[in-house]
């Protein structure tokens, strides 16, 4: 079906390129609808509208800002099983999944940032007896977000909730691959009374990124993606000094000790390298197990992993989906080609699902190496799909120094019982996310990002609000100016 591929000024628009593309369904290849891609006339539509809903949006005093953000919460919360079924169509998860994560751990990034920006404060000193100074946090202007496609409509909250609640006005630009749930993220919140303008959506490939990152009126570029994008991203907002945040790729450690709970160690590393098809950036990609217990792993994982229903994602059984593209689908089989090369033991898996309903769609079982060494090539590089490296480690100081041995420091994980070791290992960890006996979960109230090449600044928890305001200070003399001239 065609499609309004746009939102601009609080309606749905057509795109003036006359360029079209396809958001395509990845576990059947049928094209879901066709979009048109942004001009540079679009995004100057968009940004006017910005302007002009920035400048009611910002003079709103912060509780009238959080009541309607509350308002598109109250509205998203109702319509989730909807939106969900919309996502599963144009990502190929498992609805599982996106009934309970994607639409929920949004919702609850917005209704966090409503409830925290009332309380925003600046500060205020005496200086002497007749000066004084104030702070004010003030916001940015317009913000772009630019999302990635494993989780469409969750990263458009956690981009949209601390730029909306704290002032700003935002251009949104979802990945390509997934166009679909961000326009209706749009039209909940001017349903739910937000001011015409202060949430637009453009759509395109990544031109219409650079026309984002480039264009002198944006403020602040928030990006979820790959590394390498994330550098160039970062560059082009350099030119105008821009603000930026940048949650990129990883390459993740799961440290297993000895005395671990075997049965949560197994079920973390299934998650930590399965769930969404191993499209997640904090993934544990990169195992390591103890030899002590090394064979009592390997041994139920591979029964657990090899019962994991790959299947239809809008089948509630289904536990593995499809990933996002034929194009991505290749160089997951590739990767796991090349580590079957390398010398590492295939365990289970590491084939593409091509029988029956599955015939048409991108579908891989779930896949786990041991026998992995560090200098392997998937041991070192980002797969992004359901591919796992099981590694032997010995010794305390020798997997802290392995699990670190990395360009990228999105995540950490161990698991231990021993309180003293979790600490005192998990503090070692160049990771900016971290968990100790658990992994993946991410609450509002609690900021993620990157260290290294993973990424700069932080998503939710307070700290984010920084990012999105201005610190401005007045001096106040209530005496005689002293003048130093005569």
């Amino acid at each position: 079906m065609e499609m309004n591929s746009l939102y601009i000024a609080g309606k749905n628009t057509q795109a003036t390129s006359g360029e079209t593309f396809s958001s395509i369904n990845p576990a059947n290849g049928e094209v879901i609808a066709t979009l048109g891609q942004a001009s540079q006339q679009d995004l100057e539509r968009a940004i006017e509208s910005a302007k002009q809903g920035f400048a009611i949006w910002s003079a709103m005093a912060p509780i009238e800002r959080s009541r309607i953000l509350l308002k598109a919460v109250e509205i998203l919360r109702s319509r989730n099983d909807e939106l969900a079924a919309l996502e599963v169509a144009d990502t190929g998860k498992p609805l599982q999944e996106a009934i309970e994560v994607d639409v929920a751990s949004g919702a609850d990034v917005i209704e966090y940032f409503a409830g925290l920006v009332p309380a925003m404060q600046g500060d205020q000193q005496p200086l002497g007896e007749s000066q004084f100074f104030y702070t004010r946090r003030e916001p940015l202007g317009i913000c772009a977000g630019i999302g990635a496609w494993n989780y469409p409509i969750q990263i458009a909250m956690w981009k949209s909730a601390p730029a909306l609640a704290a002032g700003n006005a935002m251009i949104f630009k979802p990945s390509e691959e997934t166009p679909l749930t961000a326009l209706k993220l749009a039209e909940i919140f001017t349903e739910a009374g937000l001011p015409d303008g202060v949430f637009n959506v453009v759509q395109g490939d990544y031109r219409v990124g650079q026309m984002l990152t480039a264009h002198p009126d944006i403020a602040k570029v928030s990006f979820t993606g790959e590394t390498g994008t994330g550098k160039a991203v970062m560059a082009d907002s350099a030119k105008t000094l821009k603000s930026v945040t940048m949650e990129l790729g990883g390459k993740s450690p799961m440290v297993i000790f000895d005395d671990a709970k075997l049965d949560d160690a197994v079920s973390a590393a299934m998650v930590a390298n399965f769930y969404t098809q191993g499209e997640v950036c904090t993934n544990g990609t990169r195992v390591f197990v103890h030899d002590s217990i090394y064979d009592q792993f390997i041994s139920q994982l591979k029964t657990r992993t090899e019962k994991l229903i790959v299947g239809q994602p809008m089948d509630m059984d289904t536990q593995i989906g499809a990933l996002i593209s034929k194009e991505h689908l290749g160089k997951v089989l590739e990767a796991i080609e090349q580590a079957k090369q390398s010398g590492a033991t295939l365990l289970t898996g590491g084939y593409q699902v091509t029988e029956n309903d599955l015939a048409n769609g991108n579908f891989v079982v779930p896949t786990v190496f041991t026998d992995c060494e560090d200098n392997m090539p998937h041991v070192q590089q980002e797969i992004f799909g359901p591919v796992m490296s099981v590694l032997k480690f010995t010794d305390e100081d020798e997997v802290i120094r392995r699990a670190n041995d990395t360009k990228y420091g999105l995540a950490a994980g161990i698991f231990t019982q021993n309180l003293a070791r979790a600490h005192r290992v998990i503090h070692q960890m160049q990771a900016g996310i971290c968990w100790v006996n658990t992994w993946g979960d991410s609450p509002a109230e609690m900021p993620v990002g990157g260290y290294k090449d993973s990424g700069i600044g932080r998503e939710n928890g307070p700290e984010t609000l920084l990012h999105y305001t201005q610190t401005k200070s007045i001096l106040i003399e209530l005496g005689d100016y002293a003048s130093p001239y005569a």
